[in-house]
Formats: C-alpha cells, sequence, structure tokens
C-alpha cells in the first residue's frame, strides 16, 4: 500500500480523536467517491440543504447530486440572476437544515481554520444551519493553528482569487499582499476549536488531495 495513503488513514485517525474531544464528529473516507457517499447518507426526504462556496464540493460530485434530488429542497446561490438574489439566497442558507462546506484548513488536533470574503461560509459554520457537513482532502491538514493560517494565506487564497477573478496582489504574484482593497478575499479569519452544540459540525476527511 502506497505510505501516503497509510499516512493519511494514520492521521485522519488522529484528528477524529481529536474532533470528538471538541464536539464535533469525524469521518474518514478513502476516496471522493466514497466522500460523496458518506455526505449524502445524512440527509432525507424533504430536508432543505445549502451550501458555501468549494472547489471540494465540486470536485467530489456533490452540488450536482444535490441539484439533481428531486427529494431535497437545495438552496443554490448559483441560481441567483444579479449580486441581491444571490445574497438573498445566501441568507436564507441559515434556515437550513444541512450546509455544507469545505474547510480551508485542519489541524492534527482537531480545529478548523477558514478565511472568507464575504463571510457567509463562516457565518454558517458558526451558527444558523442545524448541521454542518464539512468534506476535507487531506493536503488540508496541518500541524497546528499557525501553520494553518500560512497555508491558507500562502496556499489556497492566490489560485482561490484566480478562480474567483479577484484583482489582488496574490493573483499577479502568488504571494500575500496582506490587502485591503475591494477585491481581497481575507476578511475574516475563524477558528472553530470546539462545537457550541455537541455533534451539530461533522468533518468528512477524504484520502485524496481536493481543493486548494
Amino acid at each position: 500500500m502506497d505510505p501516503k495513503l497509510i499516512y493519511f488513514e494514520r492521521a485522519a485517525d488522529t484528528i477524529i480523536k481529536n474532533l470528538q474531544k471538541r464536539r464535533m464528529e469525524g469521518f474518514y473516507c478513502k476516496t471522493r467517491q466514497e466522500a460523496l457517499k458518506k455526505a449524502l447518507s445524512f440527509l432525507s426526504p424533504g430536508d432543505c440543504a445549502s451550501s458555501g462556496g468549494s472547489m471540494t464540493l465540486n470536485q467530489i460530485g456533490l452540488m450536482d447530486a444535490l441539484r439533481a434530488d428531486p427529494d431535497i429542497k437545495f438552496i443554490d446561490r448559483e441560481t441567483g440572476k444579479n449580486p441581491e438574489e444571490m445574497l438573498d439566497l445566501q441568507r436564507h442558507a441559515f434556515f437550513s437544515d444541512y450546509f455544507f462546506m469545505s474547510t480551508n484548513a485542519i489541524t492534527m488536533d482537531g480545529e478548523l481554520i477558514n478565511i472568507d470574503g464575504s463571510g457567509n461560509r463562516v457565518s454558517a459554520l458558526i451558527y444558523g444551519p442545524k448541521n454542518v457537513i464539512i468534506i476535507a482532502g487531506m493536503n488540508k491538514v496541518t500541524p497546528d493553528v499557525h501553520s494553518a493560517v500560512k497555508r491558507v494565506r500562502g496556499t489556497a487564497s492566490s489560485p482561490n482569487c484566480i478562480r474567483l477573478n479577484k484583482k489582488t496582489p496574490c493573483s499577479v504574484t502568488g504571494i500575500c499582499g496582506n490587502c485591503l482593497g475591494d477585491d481581497s478575499i481575507c476578511s475574516q479569519t475563524v477558528i472553530t476549536r470546539r462545537s457550541g452544540i455537541v455533534g451539530r459540525i461533522k468533518v468528512i476527511l477524504v484520502g485524496e488531495e481536493l481543493g486548494y
């Protein structure tokens, strides 16, 4: 077996145990196909689902699955015809039964680190939806909070700005410029060290490299 995959499993086992101490549930899936099946297993007919912006959710096929399921009411912000409609859809996400997202980084000790632009994603993580389901590739695992923040600003933010056509220093140079301009996607830095409600936050770790 590939030593890297063995490491993923062993590291995930450690993280899942630490998530439990933080009142969160953790799961490990070897592949994105298994992760998709696990994510959908939480839903029941009639449930309302929503999501934050995420490459990972797209890569595992979750967004397409939610849009195609007639038994799930999916609040799809991509259906907004203008910024005002998109904002309204994002606000309705706070009343959903399940909010799906990824995390920018997760530490071996089970802490979640997210840096957000508008704040809709981290807001829903903190409060609102009844359940939050996080899907994250093992490439997002870091030793501690300091390295997690460094990873987000140094590894994730630049490709995300390029993907979103943001005019930021990092989208040009690949290096964080600690910018304060209109296109900055680094407005809030949120460290989730525990879940206020036991089991509300569930983390699915995937033995692949997903997202940025």
